[in-house]
């Protein structure tokens, strides 16, 4: 009789945990596209900034209601005036569709390899386009940028599109392009080589030349030589800016830097490229931070200089970035390559980064965690995976909706650092974006998280779902001024070759306003005019007492801020160098007014001498003319020898083209972080410096390569390293 009543009940169970079975395994594949989906794009760095510097995830397809429910939209990706900035952070990282501006008296420095740099000037706008493998390619529409290409491999492209045309990095080099007062885009290599496809034809530049695209239509062509004095300046206030105490100065003058260009490459001088892909962004802040070791079972890993207790992952905030999802964000100054790549393991209670190896080809990650649900409904956990431990990459579509790139268990049975104590970190679900203080993390017994199975997608737990979704634009926003969010929406850009387009980033290039060079335009050649002449920078008439005023002020302001560096604020410190910084600035644009017209003055000297001469030779020619009879004069014409009148003739200069007026040639001293000077800051978006004109035969040689290229220390194609 018990039998009879207990059959029905098993029997309900049974079909219940059948169909929910069934159901789960229909959700699982009904978002499992591990074969056909599309290859996640790489990310790239945001590694200082200084000042105001906004991000606009372009694509991001999160809403706020009024109400601060989560809603989705089908994304048109049509930009608008009104696009939401948010506050840039050192370690942010940003890919495809992302877009970087700088406001006044800013800058940003970027890396979007562990050997590709650049760095942004103020009132700089700078639109993401495509990174992979064997593409970088960017959109430079306000403003100008610095771009340190360290390696190419065969066939890779780093291309940047302006609104006159593309510039295509052919070779590892120092490129600095921008636009100047008249909206002219300005190429200057200072080493390397580049290509320029304009709306005028294809022209290639070599290192010390300058490239001048003129009015809407690019026809007008200009190719100059760099001013050897300006080029030393840009060097060199790159390098200081980069590098920061490790640059010794040995850039100030340009020939310096063109015998041994490659001496700050960070491959041939740090000590992590040794073990990690240098792929990876971030590796050349992991000397200065922490040391590597051999560890037993994992062979060469890194361990951070950090405080007993640390742990990975309890310094940063988090921020919802699409397509990746969840995305961590460190605090911690070298805080990028080791939360993004490579695994944590605790060996012996110490915390040690276990990257992948140098020569493998490693895949970023938005955070390589798994995700501890809580019976606290109001709380949320994650504890770094080990080496061991799966991870199954992932994007997301308009609606948050994910799509896996393998197959691979969501929900672990295991995850091996659940049970290092101090390992996971918990807050409350409503600090989730807000960045995070460890000091104030709850300490939690490994226990607590027995029988806990943690999560590999974060979305799939609907409380941290929603709080995820709600905080994608949860930090400081940003108004940029409507002039130039207009411009920024409304300016095209040109590139050789299309954006690819994917299921997550639809219609970018009509988004973004990016069009293609026509076909027969970029087999065209451009009409180059070559200037003979060194191009000067423009003139200045500084006013004496006001910039004497000035360096008295910034002097007050390093002498106070010198203080509070010295105990110990590092905040204050960096001020200090950026004065200083501004102080050397100033001191070089004070020797370039007085050298120029020291060299005025001579020219003007010069002149002068001449043509007193002249005017004295042609008195003294009249009076012999007025002492001669008046019969010899026709005779003495007559008798004059043929070779003679020749000899004359040569003497006379013979201009090859008409003269022009002297060339200005911005210069980028106007985005220093003084306050606006009368004269030392030319209003040039590239820090362009000026130019000496190219002559068509007058190649420089290239600087020659460092030995073991490639694979080797040195930059240039080759073999990727």
């Amino acid at each position: 009789m018990n039998q009879i009543k207990v059959w029905p009940h098993l029997t309900i169970v049974a079909v219940l945990c059948a169909l929910l079975a069934g159901l789960a395994v229909a959700f699982y594949f009904k978002h499992e596209q591990a074969v056909q989906a599309e290859a996640l794009p790489n990310a790239a760095r945001i590694q200082r900034v200084d000042g105001e510097v906004a991000v606009s995830d372009a694509l991001n397809p999160s809403l706020q209601a009024s109400d601060g429910t989560a809603q989705t939209r089908e994304v048109s990706y049509q930009n608008t005036d009104d696009d939401q900035w948010i506050a840039a952070t050192p370690n942010q990282p940003f890919s495809v569709g992302d877009r970087i501006y700088t406001r006044e008296n800013s800058h940003a420095s970027l890396a979007f390899t562990g050997r590709n740099f650049a760095r942004l000037d103020p009132n700089t706008g700078l639109d993401v386009l495509e990174l992979s493998d064997d593409r970088t390619q960017l959109a430079l529409r306000d403003g100008s940028a610095i771009f340190d290409v360290g390696y190419l491999a065969p066939g890779q492209l780093f291309e940047v599109g302006t609104p006159y045309g593309a510039v295509d990095f052919q070779e590892p080099g120092l490129y600095n392009l921008g636009f100047d007062d008249n909206g002219s885009v300005l190429v200057s290599v200072l080493s390397g080589v580049a290509q320029v496809v304009g709306l005028g034809g294809s022209g290639r530049i070599s290192k010390g030349e300058i490239l001048t695209l003129v009015g809407q239509t690019a026809a007008q062509v200009a190719l100059s030589r760099l001013n050897r004095n300006d080029a030393g300046y840009l060097v060199d206030d790159y390098y200081r800016y980069q590098y920061g105490d490790a640059y010794d100065g040995r850039y100030n003058n340009y020939d310096a830097y063109l015998n041994d260009p490659f001496y700050y490459d960070p491959y041939r001088r740090s000590v992590s490229y040794q073990y990690a892909p240098a792929i990876i962004p971030g590796l050349n802040d992991l000397d200065y931070y922490g040391d590597w070791q051999n560890v037993d079972g994992y062979g060469y890993a890194w361990r951070p200089r950090v405080d007993a207790g640390w742990a990975p992952y309890q310094s940063g905030y988090w921020v919802n970035d699409y397509p990746y999802g969840p995305t961590w964000v460190s605090s911690e100054t070298w805080g990028y390559a080791p939360y993004h790549y490579g695994r944590w393991a605790n060996v012996g209670d110490q915390w040690y980064w276990i990257p992948d190896g140098v020569n493998a080809s490693p895949r970023y990650a938005p955070a390589l965690v798994a995700f501890v649900p809580l019976t606290q409904a109001n709380e949320i956990g994650w504890v770094p995976l080990a080496p061991s431990d799966p991870y199954v990459p992932r994007y997301y579509d308009e609606n948050w909706r994910p799509y896996y790139l393998t197959r691979g268990d969501l929900q672990p049975a295991r995850v091996i650092n659940l049970e290092i104590p101090g390992a996971v970190t918990v807050i409350p679900l409503d600090q989730f974006g807000r960045v995070i203080d460890r000091r104030s993390i709850r300490q939690f017994d490994g226990r607590t998280f027995a029988g806990v199975r943690p999560v590999l997608d974060p979305l799939m737990l609907t409380p941290l779902r929603n709080a995820a979704v709600r905080s994608a634009w949860g930090r400081g926003k940003i108004d940029l001024p409507p002039g130039i969010a207009k411009k920024l929406n409304e300016r095209p850009v040109f590139v050789v070759a299309d954006p690819s387009d994917a299921r997550f980033r639809k219609d970018l290039a009509k988004s973004l306003r990016v069009e293609r060079v026509p076909e027969k335009l970029r087999k065209q050649e451009l009409k180059l005019e070559r200037h003979g002449d060194e191009a000067r920078g423009p003139g200045r008439g500084h006013d004496q007492a006001a910039q004497a005023a000035e360096i008295a002020r910034r002097q007050q302001q390093i002498d106070q801020l010198a203080g509070e560096a010295r105990r110990g604020d590092a905040q204050a410190k960096q001020q200090v160098r950026e004065l200083e910084r501004q102080q050397r600035q100033q001191a070089f644009e004070q020797q370039r007014v007085a050298r120029e017209q020291q060299q005025a003055n001579q020219r003007a000297a010069r002149q002068a001498a001449q043509q007193a001469a002249q005017q004295a030779r042609g008195e003294r020619v009249g009076r012999r003319a007025q002492e001669q009879p008046r019969a010899e004069r026709p005779q003495l014409q007559r008798a004059q020898p043929k070779a003679e009148r020749k000899q004359e003739e040569r003497a006379q200069p013979q201009p090859r083209f008409q003269q022009r007026p002297e060339r200005v040639v911005p210069n980028p001293s106007k985005h220093a972080v003084t306050p606006p000077q009368p004269q030392a800051a030319p209003r040039i978006r590239p820090s362009a410096p000026a130019v000496q004109k190219h002559e068509g035969g007058n190649k420089q040689a290239q600087p020659a390569q460092p030995q073991g290229q490639g694979q080797g220390g040195g930059k240039g194609r080759g073999k990727k390293p």
